[in-house]
């Protein structure tokens, strides 16, 4: 497995350089933010990662989960992590004070998630998934549930979940069976079984709060008449057991030490959280802190990815460089040398370190939505989260994924060798495009709701800020040539836009055909604004080797990444046609 050390050179140049986090946590009034508070939070979260979480990536990954009638008992030295994570406060650092948080800036809290996750995927989702939880809760919950659940989940305490998805049904929420009988007490009986509850039983902590989708005996039909409960697994105050018990844990082919639950409810007692009949509003709270956390997935198993590729190449001999031998004095070259590998690296890095500005521009776009005190800055935040939720989460995973498999490659053989670690990072990776709302998904909430169905504010929220900043630009002198092409796109942008949305008028396919490469289009021109921002700010470093790393890995990606967005152009402007046309007949088998 390799050691993963956390890229702190390049999170503090985002930090201080790229973003200026300081300015915007002044600007916002976050005074317990400063360089000291968030200098300390790298440096301890860091060390926390590397030295307590990344040792038991592997052997998570080997040991799994255990079940045992209804028991979930998590690999040897999680347990022992989560409490030390809470020991140390790491886990209400974004939290509201008023439940035991340190209210620090949601953005401080996703620069740790990113640490967490690179070093122990799996160990993350527990965590991860109560933040989820509090957010809805604190959004939709009445004093009393806040004042019940917030202050024991933001102590870690008890953890939480949000059961969604059941065996008949997973996107299509509407078809959920899921079945809440308002009982005299003011309590809801929840009955029904929720499949794929990443955290729904563990040993970690005391209790678990499950968040849950179900449907009141006189709901509309569909996802109008969905509703969402509060379901522990204790009942706060008695301590008495709810009728809630895990059927079973899936056995997947990654994030083995993450418990993946079938939950049996049994007419447990709920409560309603927000109004009746309004509970996917409510989970979307969840359900987007959840999508941006699974986007960051991407970036953390491709950063691991890197670090473990990049000391390989650089170590392992083989041929000679077919300029001349670059290292005489051995028996070949490193394999870094060669051309093919350093196209494989520099897609590596150039993903990762662009994903991870795409992280913390979304990160400040998250604390002015929740901090800001100017109305329409918090609309503003707001409208371009909305448009870029969809694309971190899917373009980040899609990539991700494109990294650990060519982390897996640097190694050749050895890369598909279980002791070598890079294939559980790829095989972790492959979960990211599918859960929380397949990528597929997100393609159509995109396309079809973010851009077309706000008759393209969205998109013009974005676009008209690459414009500016073409504008501000446009005479750079190094970089003017790629100013220009990023120009370039971001009219295309819109034009093409108006072409899917025009085809969609007669044919509503055309969004569906469209979409998932309409969001890669999409994602690949929000990386060459971010690259050529870090690149810009990258000349006022005085580490000459940084300087020149970055400049060349922004020069790559133009070069040798963005010409995809031709090909992902092309392919919207085939249309549906060519998809649609053939029978479902002849997909059958003879």
């Amino acid at each position: 497995m390799p050691e993963y050390k956390a890229p702190l050179r390049d999170m503090r140049f985002l930090i201080d350089n790229v973003f200026d986090f300081h300015g915007h946590y002044a600007a916002l009034g976050a005074t317990d933010a400063s360089p000291d508070m968030v200098s300390a939070i790298l440096e301890e979260g860091a060390k926390f990662c590397e030295n307590v979480l990344a040792p038991l990536n592997r052997s998570g990954d080997e040991e799994g989960c255990h079940f045992d009638n209804g028991v979930v008992t998590t690999p040897k030295g999680f347990k022992e992590a989560f409490a030390q994570y809470v020991a140390g406060g790491w886990h209400g650092v974004a939290a509201d004070p008023a439940y035991g948080g340190q209210g620090l800036p949601h953005s401080l809290g996703l620069v740790l998630s990113e640490m967490i996750g690179s070093s122990n995927t799996s160990w993350g989702m527990y965590p991860g998934l109560t933040h989820g939880a509090m957010s809805a809760i604190h959004a939709h919950g009445t004093d009393e549930q806040k004042a019940t659940y917030l202050t024991k989940l933001t102590a870690g305490e008890w953890t939480g979940t949000m059961c969604l998805t059941e065996a008949h049904c997973g996107t299509d929420l509407g078809l959920i069976k899921t079945r809440a009988v308002p009982q005299a007490d003011g309590g809801y009986a929840i009955t029904g079984s929720k499949i794929f509850i990443s955290a729904g039983e563990h040993d970690m902590s005391a209790n678990i709060i499950h968040l849950v989708l179900a449907k009141l005996p006189d709901a509309p039909a569909g996802t109008k008449g969905i509703s969402l409960f509060i379901v522990p697994k204790f009942h706060a105050g008695s301590g008495e057991r709810n009728a809630v018990h895990c059927g079973s844990i899936e056995h997947k082919m990654g994030i083995k030490a993450s418990a993946t639950c079938v939950l049996n409810f049994d007419g447990a007692k709920g409560f309603l959280i927000g109004e009746a009949n309004k509970g996917l509003n409510c989970m979307f709270t969840m359900m987007n802190h959840a999508r941006l956390g699974t986007g960051m997935q991407g970036l953390c198993n491709g950063e691991a990815s890197f670090q473990g590729a990049i000391k390989y190449a650089s170590e392992r001999l083989q041929m000679r460089s077919l300029t001349g031998a670059k290292a005489p004095e051995k028996a070949a070259d490193p394999i870094i040398v060669h051309a093919d590998v350093r196209r494989m690296l520099l897609t590596m890095k150039a993903f990762n370190e662009g994903n991870r500005a795409l992280t913390y521009f979304t990160a400040q776009l998250l604390d002015t939505a929740h901090l800001g005190s100017d109305a329409g800055h918090r609309q503003e935040a707001e409208d371009l989260l909305a448009f870029l939720t969809p694309i971190c989460k899917a373009f980040m995973t899609e990539t991700g994924l494109e990294v650990t498999n060519h982390g897996m490659q640097v190694f050749g053989g050895h890369g598909y060798i279980r002791e070598w670690g890079m294939e559980q990072l790829a095989r972790d990776a492959r979960i990211a495009p599918i859960y929380e709302g397949t990528n597929g998904i997100q393609a159509l909430d995109l396309l079809g709701r973010k851009v077309l169905g706000s008759q393209g504010k969205l998109l013009r929220g974005f676009t008209k800020i690459v414009h500016k900043f073409c504008g501000a630009q446009a005479e750079h002198p190094q970089l003017k040539a790629h100013v220009a092409r990023l120009n370039q796109l971001n009219q295309e942008w819109g034009e093409l836009t108006t072409k899917v949305g025009m085809a969609a008028m007669k044919n509503p396919d055309e969004v569906g055909a469209a979409a998932m490469d309409y969001l890669m289009y999409s994602g690949y021109i929000i990386l060459a604004y971010l690259w050529l921002r870090m690149a810009i700010a990258a000349q006022s470093q005085d580490d000459a080797a940084f300087t020149q790393a970055k400049l060349a890995t922004c020069d790559f990606y133009f070069k040798r990444l963005l010409p995809r967005t031709t090909t992902h152009r092309a392919a919207v402007e085939a249309g549906s046609e060519c998809l649609m046309s053939l029978s479902g007949a002849a997909f059958q088998l003879e």
